[in-house]
């Protein structure tokens, strides 16, 4: 369920992008000046794309039909209208999009952003601004350049394959599913063959909000291989972005975005190339294993019983992810980082005592990606926690059904039951 927060004043807009921009500000501002002087390896990597292909009418009007229609304060016309009239504005709006993608710089007016806050759960205190993640509403226009941008970026990458093999965010036949059933998958595997496991799940703070325009730009240029006019249009696109936010009469005053990715952007999810040198730093250790999904980190290791001193390498591990996101101006949410140990109950103390200062860190049952792990991977906690849930929406569901026809009532199961019961529900067969 989308909760918006509840705004009644231009003053509370303001207070939302104070809290916005000063979160971003102290996260930024917490990185030691030593953390951003340390060398990071820098690859040769070959030019992959320099320049991009023009589009034809037929394959802007095709586009633009598959898209969903969207709101945003900043649309001059409603994106339906714009839909329709399609026929009659396409030509110069092909104009608009060729120019862009040809001469590598982006309207000024494509980089202005709305941003409605979200709660980020449905737990949370919505009295709370601190609550509330800022989502991005961008004009459907911009919208239309950066999905026609997209289709040949990511026709390049998945060419040459630079992507992180074991990155599954946004990625074509890659979900939370596939990256969670490599992991439980891996984990009853080693518990099959007698080994203990340890599955740390690590958070970032902000990570959208907090990545560095200048970085960003050297790693398109030297880890995915970005150059000539494709890599100006990168440099304009984030050059010069601004944002207030609005809900409903209310908007705050404009500010400019200097770090981060606008979320709800196509291009947003793309911008996770970011984290490629990470990919190099996780696969020098040997023995850990990883899977990241966007930002969602995952981190395991398993060994025999009589083998707990490898944990230390995982303590080295996570030095060196922290040092390598300090010098990359991201910040490791140590209060969320969880821990779960796969082992039999008798051997479950010691590799806690092995863990050091990360026992604190234990928890009995882990959330990842949706799907809640418990040391056994029985995955009974999960269907519990599913049971509950669907139980307590058809009670409330049942209340509707006077007043709901048979085909509205199977919409709202499907919506709040169906969806939840076959969520990675393959990983029962693993």
């Amino acid at each position: 369920m989308i909760i918006t927060a509840s705004i009644h004043s231009v003053t509370d807009c303001e207070n939302f992008l104070s809290l916005f921009v000063d979160k971003v500000n102290k996260v930024r501002s917490s990185i030691s000046p030593s953390a951003l002087s340390l060398p990071l390896p820098t690859p040769t990597r070959p030019i992959i794309l320099d320049s991009f292909a023009p589009v034809s009418l037929p394959e802007l009007t095709k586009l633009v039909n598959s898209m969903k229609t969207s709101a945003c304060p900043l649309d001059i016309v409603p994106s339906s209208l714009f839909k329709s009239a399609f026929q009659s504005i396409g030509p110069s709006v092909l104009s608009i999009i060729n120019a862009s993608l040809v001469s590598g710089q982006v309207p000024a007016y494509f980089k202005n952003a709305v941003i409605h806050p979200l709660l980020k759960k449905p737990s949370l205190d919505s009295s709370l601004h601190s609550s509330f993640r800022p989502i991005s509403k961008l004009p459907f226009i911009s919208k239309i350049l950066e999905k026609v941008l997209a289709k040949q970026l990511t026709a390049a990458l998945d060419e040459r394959k630079i992507y992180d093999s074991f990155q599954s965010g946004f990625r074509r036949a890659h979900s939370t599913e596939t990256a969670l059933l490599r992991v439980s998958n891996d984990l009853l595997t080693h518990s099959d063959a007698g080994d203990c496991s340890v599955l740390v799940l690590l958070d970032l703070t902000a990570a959208f909000d907090t990545v560095d325009h200048h970085l960003l730009l050297e790693r398109l240029r030297d880890w995915v291989g970005l150059s000539g006019s494709v890599l100006d249009w990168f440099s304009s696109d984030l050059s010069e972005r601004s944002f207030s936010v609005a809900v409903s009469k209310f908007r705050s005053s404009t500010t400019s975005l200097t770090h981060g990715v606008p979320q709800g952007s196509v291009l947003g999810p793309l911008f996770f190339l970011y984290l490629l040198p990470l990919q190099h730093i996780l696969s020098s250790f040997k023995r850990i294993s990883y899977h990241i999904y966007a930002d969602d980190i995952q981190l395991y290791i398993s060994f025999k019983p009589h083998e707990m001193s490898k944990l230390q390498l995982l303590h080295t591990c996570l030095d060196s992810i922290k040092t390598w996101m300090a010098g990359s101006f991201l910040q490791l949410n140590e209060d969320k980082t969880e821990i779960l140990i796969c082992a039999p109950d008798k051997l479950v103390p010691k590799v806690r005592d092995s863990l050091g200062q990360l026992a604190s860190h234990t928890k009995p049952s882990v959330r990842n990606l949706g799907v809640t792990f418990d040391p056994a991977l029985t995955l009974d906690s999960h269907v519990s926690s599913l049971l509950r849930s669907s139980f307590f929406h058809l009670r409330n569901i049942a209340k509707l059904s006077p007043i709901l026809s048979r085909s509205e009532l199977e919409t709202v199961i499907h919506t709040f039951i169906s969806s939840h019961l076959d969520y990675c529900n393959s990983l029962s067969r693993v």
